[in-house]
């Protein structure tokens, strides 16, 4: 599947991108072409891992022809960029419909221009029931990347959905210790607050099964572990040894919810269970070779996955976190 293929990663500068790249440089590629806008990300990135089947590539997903330029000769692409903190997108929504959907638009069309065989994008669980505009733009996406399997029969499009990676930009981890040592008070916007979280190694992993087994127009989604947001911030709290941390509770952002899903109630009913790693996702629209693949497959008996239900116990939570390299 990887061996001697041309990839391209837009957005590849990132904690995705960098694990991403990571991987897929022991599947012996012939070629790995980085596709951002930032210049010293780039260069930071190349000095990092010094090798000649990297090619980076100054570019926005919102200029059409610098994509068409990017995807020629690519077998396979991951589209990673993305506008993804929602405050910001609250902020600034116009923004975030340029890079976020019409980006996306862009991508599609440079894709099917130059015959790319597959196409991964990568969203989020906020695009299930969205409640804010980075949601909403995530769920156009995704629309966008189905619809995208009806205009060409030479590149196939699929969408794989996931809840927050540990570590990465941003991360809620980063910002608790951080608080935890220079202030000794942790801020929680609501204690009753759960999310899902997946390891970034675990991610990418997961990513490449749905690389090889999808057949285009399915979103997969990943079965994750969810937690409450406070006893994340206890355990990291005694896991630092620091006495009298003070836990503040803020109140919730414009567009954040208090519990997460990864697929709605409404999206179960074409939801089936593809094996341990993986739920997948049907379009209502008919594509006869997604019936014929998924049609051994059982239909979810749950009505919608939420993050509040089956929470980690403390232990588990810090069991990930040890994994992840995030405890000692």
């Amino acid at each position: 599947m990887f061996e001697e293929q041309t990839i391209l990663i837009t957005g590849a500068t990132g904690s995705w991108g960098h694990e991403l790249v990571k991987q897929l440089l022991e599947k012996r590629p012939r070629e790995i072409r980085i596709f951002s806008r930032n210049e010293a990300s780039q260069v930071a990135m190349q000095r990092k891992f010094q090798d000649n089947r990297l090619h980076f590539i100054i570019g926005d997903i919102r200029d059409k022809e610098s994509l068409v330029n990017a995807t020629q000769n690519v077998d396979l692409l991951y589209h990673l960029a993305a506008l993804k903190h929602v405050p910001v997108c609250e902020d600034q929504p116009i923004e975030a419909l340029k890079t976020n959907v019409i980006g996306t638009q862009n991508v599609i069309e440079a894709s099917i221009l130059n015959k790319v065989k597959k196409v991964i994008y990568i969203s989020t669980d906020k695009a299930a029931n969205p409640a804010n505009f980075y949601g909403l733009t995530k769920a156009i996406g995704e629309q966008l990347i189905t619809h995208a399997n009806s205009l060409t029969d030479d590149t196939k499009f699929v969408t794989i959905r996931g809840g927050n990676v540990l570590g990465t930009s941003g991360s809620v981890i980063h910002v608790f210790k951080e608080q935890i040592e220079t202030t000794g008070k942790v801020s929680i916007t609501d204690k009753r607050m759960t999310r899902f979280f997946l390891t970034i190694e675990e991610a990418i992993h997961l990513v490449f099964t749905a690389t090889e087994s999808s057949e285009g127009g399915e979103i997969f989604v990943m079965k994750m572990p969810s937690c409450r947001i406070l006893d994340l911030a206890e355990v990291l709290i005694e896991q630092s040894g620091k006495k009298d941390v003070e836990i503040i509770e803020l109140g919730i952002r414009p567009g954040e919810k208090v519990n997460e899903v990864l697929f709605s109630e409404y999206e179960s009913q074409n939801t089936v269970l593809f094996d341990e790693h993986y739920f997948v996702i049907l379009p209502t629209k008919d594509f006869p070779r997604l019936i014929e693949k998924y049609q051994n497959c059982q239909l979810v008996e749950r009505k919608s996955y939420s993050s509040k239900d089956d929470l980690m116990t403390k232990e588990e939570i810090r069991t990930l976190l040890q994994r992840g390299g995030f405890l000692s």
